[in-house]
Order: structure tokens, then C-alpha cells, then sequence
């Protein structure tokens, strides 16, 4: 069965068919487009949301460059073969009394049935550090929380009231970031990334979202960090159900796809070991595990060895996977790592016939 979710994550994340869909603001080093999630609205439409790269160094300072600068959401008519832009917003555009934005990093958009909700996450401002750990905090750099925006339409969430969604003061997951959503026997879950003050690793946690959409008391780091390609990072980016299709067909399995790697600055390959992917700081490679009736607290890797996704191409970064499960197939999109150092966002499409052949008992 292992074998076959191995064989459904590849043939969603091909990285050799998958084509771009949103270019970054320039084909080079530091500049990309993703981390972000598809979405169906009321009438079948697609929306994409993601959010504008440049480049930037955060241990020098954020606020010196524009780095997150635009949260983006781009509208298809026809099943994603093309996309539009539909809406913009800046980083004054997310920003709070009291607390510029600094960057926008990830976000998730949803249709809950009557109105569009999009989370994002910022690193803002005027927060700053508990005592006493004020020290670790870089000059010019803030603190990131997950805010929420809520709409009749997509263009409206332009005038929408930013309102703060989760937060933390804890100094071992003080920054919570990059929301993605799923929704579980107990309603909407609300999933995301946290860092510890020292930035030493990235760890991934869920909080329940209530009749009102305010997520309840987090749980942090319920999916643990790997012993190999992914000690240092396991940050989540998608839950899907498994189709019930196959061998699956009585099954209740759910895919978290996972951005991973082994440290969290550049690391130097040894010149007499074995050349190997490794993943740091902002290019993190794939990797995927299941559940088995969203049971969060017992994860099973499907890549406990190495990485499943690694781009052929630059730096083999490969990230924000992100899939939509639909009538006609299920839709792949991430960031990919290309020559010139950009990372655009890419997407995969893959029919339910395909799906349903790859899950198919196999022959004797």
C-alpha cells in the first residue's frame, strides 16, 4: 500500500511534465512565486493564491528589501489550462495598527459555501521578543502571525478587515507561519509552520477551527521532524484524502506532503561522501507521509530515507506542494527550482482515470 501512495505522490509531482503557471517577478537568485494553495469557488472556477519573492536576506534585515512583497490570487475559467490575476495586496495593504508588515509569506484561500476566507501569514513589526530573548531578535526583522480576511467575492477581500488569526509568544514556536487548511471530522483545521526564537528548525502544527472559524488551543509540532534528509526541517504544506479508488477503495487515508531538510543554512558537501540533496534555508526539498483516519498523532513517512521530490533543475529545491482534489482529477502545483535560480510555481495535472490506474490492485 506504501508502495502505491509512493507511486501516487510521483505521479502528481512530476517534475519533468509540470509546467509554469505564475513566473516570478524575475528569472533570478531569490525570486519566486508560491506558498500558496488552489482553491474551486461557487461555480467551478479556480482561484490561485500565492505570494511574490524578491530577494531578500533576512539576517540582515527584511525591512532593507522588498523580499515578500504581494499576495496575489490569479482566477481560471477553464480548469487551469490559463490564469488571470484578480487581486493584489500589498504589505501596508496586511498591515495592523501598531505593526507594519516586514514580508508576506504563505497563505490559503478557502470556500466555505458563502463567503471566501484567506489566511496569510506576515512577519510584522512592533511585536518584538519575551524577556529575556529580545537579544536574538535580528535589527530590522519581526515576528510572524497568521491573520485572516473574509469576503463575498475574491476582488472584495481587497477592502476586507484584516483580523488576527493565531499567534504565539512561546519562545520555542514564537513564529507561526504558511496556513494551509483541511477539513476534518471536527470541521476546518487549520495547519501551519513554527519556528523557535533562534530559528534552528521548522516544525509543523494544527489548531481546530470552531462553528465561529476561530482556530482553538494549537498543537504544536504533532508531525516530528525525520533522522536523515529532514532533521532539521518538516514543514507541512498539504493534507489531501486518498482517493477511494483501488486498493484504497475502503479506506480512509490521508497525504501530508512536506517541505524538508537536514539544516537550516548552506551546508557543505563532504568531497569524499555521497552527493546527496540536502535542503537549507529557503530551499527546501519534498517529502510526503500518510495518516490513517486523520489519527495526527501517528504519522507514517513515506520518505524516511530521502527526499520523494527534487527538482532536476538549479538548486534542486522543491516546495509548497499543494493539491486539489476535483471531479475530473486532482491538481499539483509547487515551487520549482529552475536554472536561473527563480522558483515559479509549476502545476500538474492528473486525470481520475490515471489516478484510479495507478492504485488498481497490481497483477500477480
Amino acid at each position: 500500500m506504501e508502495s502505491k501512495l509512493r507511486e501516487l505522490c510521483r505521479l502528481l509531482i512530476d517534475q519533468e511534465i509540470a509546467r509554469i503557471v505564475v513566473e516570478p517577478y524575475d528569472r533570478s537568485r531569490g525570486h519566486w512565486f508560491g506558498g500558496g494553495n488552489l482553491v474551486a469557488g461557487p461555480k467551478g472556477e479556480l482561484y490561485l493564491v500565492g505570494r511574490y519573492r524578491n530577494q531578500g536576506d533576512s539576517r540582515t534585515g527584511v525591512a532593507r528589501g522588498t523580499r515578500g512583497l504581494e499576495l496575489a490570487v490569479f482566477r481560471s475559467d477553464d480548469q487551469g489550462r490559463s490564469f488571470r490575476k484578480v487581486l493584489a495586496l500589498s504589505k501596508q495593504d496586511l498591515s495592523l495598527p501598531a505593526m507594519s508588515v516586514l514580508s508576506i509569506e504563505g497563505t490559503a484561500l478557502r470556500w466555505n459555501g458563502d463567503r471566501f476566507q484567506l489566511f496569510v501569514s506576515t512577519e510584522k513589526d512592533g511585536v518584538g521578543y519575551p524577556r529575556p530573548f529580545q537579544s536574538y531578535l535580528k535589527s530590522g526583522t519581526g515576528v510572524w502571525s497568521i491573520d485572516c480576511l473574509e469576503a463575498e467575492s475574491v476582488e472584495s477581500l481587497a477592502s476586507a478587515t484584516v483580523s488576527p488569526c493565531l499567534a504565539s509568544d512561546d519562545p520555542e514556536h514564537i513564529h507561526v507561519k504558511d496556513p494551509f487548511l483541511f477539513e476534518s471530522d471536527r470541521g476546518l483545521m487549520l495547519l501551519f509552520c513554527s519556528h523557535p526564537f533562534n530559528w534552528t528548525c521548522s516544525n509543523t502544527g494544527f489548531a481546530h477551527c470552531g462553528s465561529a472559524g476561530d482556530p482553538g488551543r494549537p498543537t504544536y509540532g504533532f508531525f516530528p521532524r525525520g533522522n536523515v534528509w529532514d532533521v532539521a526541517i518538516a514543514r507541512g504544506t498539504c493534507v489531501v484524502n486518498v482517493p477511494k479508488l483501488g486498493v484504497f477503495a475502503e479506506s480512509d487515508l490521508q497525504l501530508m506532503f512536506y517541505d524538508g531538510g537536514e539544516c537550516v543554512r548552506d551546508h557543505e558537501q563532504h568531497a569524499q561522501s555521497v552527493e546527496r540533496p540536502r535542503g537549507h534555508s529557503c530551499e527546501e526539498i519534498g517529502g510526503a507521509a500518510w495518516f490513517a483516519d486523520q489519527q495526527w498523532d501517528r504519522p507514517h513517512r513515506l520518505s524516511r530515507y530521502e527526499p520523494l521530490f527534487v527538482s532536476p533543475y538549479g538548486t534542486g529545491c522543491s516546495r509548497y506542494v499543494d493539491v486539489l482534489d476535483r471531479p475530473e482529477g486532482m491538481y499539483a502545483t509547487w515551487q520549482q527550482a529552475q536554472q536561473d535560480g527563480s522558483q515559479p510555481l509549476v502545476m500538474n495535472f492528473v486525470s481520475r482515470e490515471a489516478i484510479e490506474s495507478v492504485l488498481a490492485p497490481s497483477l500477480p
